[in-house]
């Protein structure tokens, strides 16, 4: 096998595994991973701004309204102004989005970040290159992760798996 095969296949097998963790948390939480991600900033500090939200996830405000949108009709946020700032919106989370947020599996990315942060840091900066390098060769935009919204709402239960 060559290395382009080699590479076809590993590329292969992280979208695979990405795939795999987002039908088991839309089975067992009935949201998609930028969802919870989503939860999991605002669950952070009980609240924060749509702002920071986009800049943390690095995708446009228009986004994260959406995302917002569709956890507020989940009964997850809600939208309050700013004590500080009438002009602000805080995204508040509730009841229910803290135990989405609990019940939720253990994220893919919090294991990346883990075993990441255990290697060498010339071992991460090899990793963050060929990263860099990969995204640019699949014309992947640096900025905006819209298109994950492409699959919307998931239903909660087996029959989404």
């Amino acid at each position: 096998m060559d290395r382009t095969d080699t590479s076809l296949i590993a590329i292969r097998r992280i979208l695979r595994s990405t795939e795999m963790y987002g039908r088991e948390l839309a089975r067992q939480a009935g949201l998609t991973a930028v969802q919870v991600r989503v939860l999991q900033i605002v669950a952070e500090a009980g609240h924060a701004t749509p702002k920071t939200i986009s800049t943390r996830m690095r995708v446009s405000q228009a986004t994260i309204t959406a995302l917002i949108d569709r956890l507020k009709a989940k009964g997850m946020v809600i939208r309050q102004p700013s004590e500080i700032d009438r002009r602000q919106t805080n995204v508040t989370i509730t009841d229910a989005g803290r135990a989405a947020v609990a019940d939720a599996p253990d994220p893919l990315q919090q294991k990346y970040v883990a075993q990441f942060e255990a290697l060498e840091d010339w071992e991460q900066a090899m990793i963050v290159a060929v990263l860099e390098r990969v995204a640019t060769m699949l014309d992947a935009p640096a900025t905006d992760l819209a298109p994950l919204l492409d699959i919307g709402d998931l239903p909660k239960g087996p029959e989404s798996a």
